[in-house]
């Protein structure tokens, strides 16, 4: 099964989504065009009867994503209201419904992560990288400011200081500091990367999907809320995955000593 969007296809493994960013000419730099298919793709990918329960992320040929695509981003790219429109107009609708996909996002990384590419890569929840993958906030090359959430993510990941020295210098950071730095989950070598990034995609796949996609919530909203309002969230994602088949499920495991087998319902 392939479907294509616009400078991006669709394919499965199973039960995981592979969405694939697919300009390998510009190392899938993420035009406007680009992004809207990206958007398609989630719309695709939630419908309730896909049977997707997981989802990857990556880019075709040699690179994950070397940045927004300025070639295609502006006529009016000189003038910094236009560069913000466009924000508002592709790149922020989609990475908000990634934010808010109902099933685990795994990213792998081949290759370049670069500007935007960078936020791309850092909102899966389990990122991946091929060894030989870096990630590089390279707005200052060009005389712009950190975007795609970038400047949200990163202190959060990995502090304020490292945050700012990543943006201020745009110097890459390669995939194995970037794991010693706390900014990545996992670091294989290049030939295993997506056999990888697909075992641990399959594995939360067939896991509980209600409980898993309230758990990727519940992190969001932690950024936003004191103590107590979480608190208050944590009460209301139990009661919504203690309503579930699968938690149903998990308790007749536990009396029976087996594994559960999760649908996802």
């Amino acid at each position: 099964m392939r479907k294509d969007f616009e400078r991006a296809y669709l394919t499965a493994h199973d039960n995981v989504a592979i969405l694939t960013m697919n300009h390998p000419e510009v190392l899938n730099a993420a035009s406007p065009t680009m992004v809207r298919g990206l958007f398609q793709a989630l719309q695709e990918i939630e419908k309730p009867d896909s049977g997707f329960r997981a989802l990857v992320i990556t880019g075709e040929g040699r690179g994950f994503c070397s940045g927004a695509n300025l070639a295609e981003v502006a006529e009016r790219r000189g003038e910094p209201a236009g560069v913000g429109s466009e924000l508002d107009s592709f790149y922020h609708p989609f990475l908000r419904k990634l934010r808010d996909l109902r099933m685990p996002v795994v990213t792998a990384v081949n290759g370049a992560a670069a500007g935007i590419g960078m936020s791309i890569a850092l909102m899966g929840d389990i990122v991946c990288a091929a060894r030989s993958a870096y990630f590089l906030q390279a707005f200052a090359r060009i005389g712009l400011v950190p975007d795609g959430g970038s400047t949200w993510l990163l202190p959060r990941l990995i502090g304020f200081a490292r945050a700012r020295e990543l943006s201020l210098l745009a110097e890459k950071l390669l995939a194995e500091k970037a794991l010693e730095w706390g900014l990545i989950n996992r670091v294989f070598d290049d030939a295993a990367l997506m056999e990888e990034s697909l075992k641990l995609a399959t594995r939360l796949a067939n896991g509980p999907t209600v409980s898993l996609a309230t758990v990727r919530k519940l992190y969001w909203l932690s950024a936003h809320n004191s103590f107590d309002a979480q608190l208050d969230c944590e009460r209301q994602g139990q009661e919504t995955a203690g309503r579930s088949e699968d938690f149903r499920e998990g308790l007749r495991a536990f009396h029976e000593k087996r594994h559960a087998e999760f649908q996802g319902k």
